[in-house]
């Protein structure tokens, strides 16, 4: 079965074109763009950084006026969306024309904002929202693409609903691509939407992880989520498959044959690799995806049942330490770049090593962490505290296989402690905890932990505290 486990999660997605900037030129290629951050990088400044790194396309996860306003003139190319908890509202033909007008029309004039889609929700059909979506999903894909189509600009502009791979899937009994058929529960429902998307011109947009593969079964072969060779190819009519993603591709374009729309234009609207919150999610690993897929779709290989250019997104920018971790504590660290702008690992095409350019003119906090105060007597309540601050922050890094599971309990605390600290602006009554912490102006990051700095943040809607279960962290901090 070639289908990629749930996830509930999704930033924005920028297409990336950087190699323009070295001649290299990688058509359709792109890079989500996601803001949920507790600082967030000034808008100006990513912007900034996306046209540094000749990016040519960026995908939004909803339409933030600020954003747009800084896109105005660039040209990028961008994906508008409307999130899940607003399609019930794209019901009222009168109120998706009004979200049409304010949010695309509004800036479609010559040196404004180049929309080329817009998202109708984000992975409405995922199991775990058990159906809360799918009534509301195909209606809001037929007001907003007939909005567009009367506003006059339905013909460049296109409305796609951007799916989680587990649509569609291979039955157990025949698990090669060439079987792929839509989930059963809602085939019918996903007949009407390609049916109506067809009718307009307008591509299928599917999320594609090999990564999750590898994080939901323990007994997936490693090497099939890569690009490298090495794993033992499914062999599905004489076409040899050896790795997930083709056969994850593959598998919709052949549920898109059974329902006769085997030709329909295909976007990977998601596709990365984590690099911390996970024993597979590390730098290493992140490398080598990239460097696998990247070759790739820059030679236009494509899969063995779609060759040729595949348009594609990265998934993402920058991390989001924000995010949900329900799905895993991976999701805070899924950006090719870092929460500060800067680049975490060089890519290669057409093996030349490439390095981005990371975001300039980012400001930072004062050079001080907030640690552990050896000093402290009484440590009753240290994991109180620590529940408390990682409630508070991202304490992801801290988890089994991530980049800080290797500190010692008071290295776990002094971590804990610093990333409150630092989200709090490093409010001196931040680093306090009973006793229990200290500042300091030397730096106690270690080999493989980053203790970070936080940036100066924009100011514009900081992100909400987060609420995060420390249960397993407590287990072996404890």
């Amino acid at each position: 079965m070639f289908i990629l486990m749930e996830k509930e999660w999704l930033l924005c997605v920028c297409c990336l074109m950087f190699w323009v900037t070295w001649n290299y030129n990688v058509e359709g290629l792109g890079v989500n763009w996601g803001t949920q951050a507790n600082h967030k990088i000034p808008i100006i400044t990513v912007v900034q950084m996306l046209k540094n790194n000749g990016i040519q396309k960026v995908k939004l996860f909803d339409a933030d006026e600020f954003i747009l306003s800084a896109l105005s003139g660039t040209n990028i190319e961008v994906m508008v969306a409307i999130p899940n908890g607003d399609l019930a509202g794209m019901l009222d033909y009168k109120h998706a024309k009004k979200w049409v007008d304010r949010n695309v029309v509004r800036y479609d004039y010559n040196g404004g904002v180049n929309i080329k889609y817009v998202a109708v929700g984000n992975e409405p059909f995922l199991r775990s929202y058990n159906g809360t979506f799918e009534n509301a999903t195909l209606p809001a894909l037929q007001n907003i693409q007939n909005a567009l189509n009367e506003a006059g600009v339905g013909d460049r502009i296109k409305a796609t609903v951007p799916l989680n791979a587990d649509v569609y899937e291979s039955p157990a009994s025949n698990p090669v691509p060439s079987a792929g058929r839509f989930r059963p529960n809602i085939a019918d429902l996903m007949t009407q939407i390609v049916q109506f998307m067809s009718q307009n011109n307008a591509p299928f947009t599917v999320n594609i992880y090999p990564f999750l593969s590898l994080y939901e079964d323990p007994n997936f072969p490693v090497n099939f989520a890569f690009f490298d060779g090495g794993a033992t190819p499914i062999v599905d009519n004489g076409i040899q498959y050896t790795n997930v993603f083709d056969a994850n591709f593959d598998t919709l374009v052949s549920a898109l044959r059974s329902v006769g729309f085997g030709n329909m234009p295909i976007i990977v609207g998601e596709v990365g690799w984590p690099t911390d919150g996970d024993i597979h999610a590390n730098i290493n690993n992140a490398i080598r995806f990239y460097r696998g897929l990247l070759p790739k779709i820059s030679a236009n290989i494509g899969t063995p049942l779609r060759p040729g250019n595949i348009e594609m997104y990265l998934f993402g920018l920058l991390d989001e330490d924000a995010k949900s971790v329900g799905p895993g504590w991976f999701e805070r660290h899924w950006g090719i770049f870092r929460y500060d702008g800067q680049p975490k690992f060089p890519m290669y095409v057409q093996n030349q090593e490439i390095h981005l350019i990371g975001a300039k003119g980012v400001k930072y906090l004062t050079n001080q962490w907030c640690e552990f105060n050896p000093n402290a007597k009484d440590l009753s309540k240290l994991g109180e505290n620590l529940n408390f601050a990682c409630s508070r922050a991202d304490c992801t890094p801290l988890g089994y296989g991530s980049s800080c599971q290797g500190l010692d309990v008071y290295g776990n605390a002094s971590f804990a402690f610093n990333v409150y600290y630092q989200t709090q602006y490093q409010d001196f009554e931040a680093c306090n905890f009973g006793g229990l912490a200290r500042i300091t102006t030397a730096n106690i990051s270690t080999a493989t932990c980053n203790f970070t700095i936080q940036i100066v943040s924009s100011g514009l809607r900081t992100a909400a505290p987060m609420v995060f279960s420390l249960i397993t962290v407590l287990t072996y901090l404890l």
